[in-house]
């Protein structure tokens, strides 16, 4: 974690007169594959000068998916429902994984073995064994390799990355962080989606929701040492979707745990798909010898602060930061200060961060998360589920 932390994507002095063209092929055509392609759209006119044009070359989907609209609609070239025949395009250089979490190791280690650059949404995989082959896949064959940690790109996630390596903060006591939301609640009648099955998923919030702010916990503050869990599922049967009966529920709606850093540091991380009124709530807790950090995903443009002994906060307490100055990170990109920007644009940081690594031969870490990163998410979410399981501390192995 010593290593400096950069947070902007300009294009290299070669690239300002003729940016390279890389060509992106997406599994996955729903919710993540609209937002790494809404990112990919915006990057050439919005991070300027850009490190690369992005070339929207091809889509893959589920035939009941329909790659083929998604395409026309998205402005993909080409459409398919095998991903074999993506990864067969020359023209295809980065794979960019968005399918469901069982689909996440095999395609995305055959890009790789096929010399494509993979980025890979989060979780990276359902279980750290599958996570450890796709790492051991990219090492091998020497490709650029992201897993899409989107909330590190937040620019006030990443001004409180600043301030904690720049050690104005001093020693981190304390990081508590609980990730809320409340869509598979009994009122919303929700049948048994792949999100609810160990099978296509690895687990439930834990993977969906708890491995954001476990590799923002590592991130900010460094290794966890050691995992005391708790995991809860409060609905274990739920309609088939096609009507014909039920299903079990076999993953988690909900997890507590206590950390404890390699640095000393004590951590709480929660996560909860039954929270009622909490919609997409990622709340984080710094406090340290010197001051403390506050921020909610919910309210992304804001950063609240306090610092030991800076009159007249130390009297007031926490004052609240707009994290949309040009000096702030990434928002020299976008408007004038106190314009505010949304979740979306996340991903506008985080794929230009990556086509610029991939373009420019740059290091996706640290500011970006690697498989490496993705690994270790997923070692800390086993062994969140072991502590869970054998209801004793569970010592973080890789």
């Amino acid at each position: 974690m010593s290593q400096k932390t950069t947070f902007t994507s300009m294009a290299s002095e070669s690239a300002t007169d003729a940016a390279p063209r890389v060509g992106i092929g997406m599994l996955g055509c729903a919710f993540m594959g609209k937002a790494h392609t809404n990112a990919y759209k915006k990057i050439p006119y919005m991070i300027y000068p850009p490190p690369a044009i992005p070339e929207l070359v091809a889509i893959c989907g589920l035939p009941a998916d329909h790659p083929e609209g998604a395409a026309r609609r998205y402005g993909y070239r080409q459409s398919y429902t095998a991903w074999e025949k993506l990864l067969s395009l020359p023209e295809v250089q980065v794979f960019d994984n968005c399918g469901p979490n069982g689909m996440h190791a095999q395609p995305t280690i055959a890009a790789a073995q096929a010399g494509k650059h993979v980025c890979c949404e989060k979780p990276l995989a359902r279980n750290r064994d599958e996570a450890a082959a796709m790492l051991d896949a990219v090492k091998k064959a020497g490709v650029k390799h992201m897993c899409t940690f989107n909330y590190r790109f937040v620019p006030a996630v990443a001004q409180m990355k600043q301030l904690i390596d720049s050690g104005r903060l001093g020693r981190i006591y304390h990081y508590r962080a609980n990730y809320l939301q409340e869509w598979v609640m009994p009122h919303y009648n929700l049948p048994l989606i792949w999100r609810l099955s160990k099978e296509a998923s690895g687990s439930g919030v834990l993977g969906d929701l708890g491995a954001h702010i476990i590799d923002l916990a590592r991130f900010l503050v460094g290794e966890i040492a050691t995992v005391s869990a708790l995991t809860k599922t409060f609905i274990t049967e739920r309609p088939l979707p096609d009507g014909s009966g039920t299903g079990k529920v076999d993953v988690d709606d909900a997890f507590a745990s206590i950390v404890e850093f390699e640095n000393g540091a004590l951590g709480t991380i929660e996560a909860s798909r039954f929270a009622a009124g909490r919609k997409n709530r990622a709340e984080i807790e710094i406090n340290a010898e010197h001051g403390s950090l506050r921020f909610n995903l919910e309210r992304l443009n804001e950063l609240e602060v306090y610092w030991v002994g800076d009159e007249p906060a130390s009297t007031q307490g926490f004052h609240n930061v707009l994290v949309t100055e040009g000096i702030h990170p990434w928002i020299s990109n976008w408007w004038p200060h106190g314009h505010i920007i949304g979740w979306e644009h996340t991903f506008v940081h985080e794929l230009s961060h990556f086509l610029d690594c991939v373009a420019n031969d740059k290091s996706v870490a640290p500011a970006g998360a690697t498989f490496e990163d993705g690994y270790r998410a997923a070692v800390l979410c086993d062994a969140i589920l072991e502590s869970a399981q054998k209801k004793k501390q569970v010592q973080v192995r890789y």
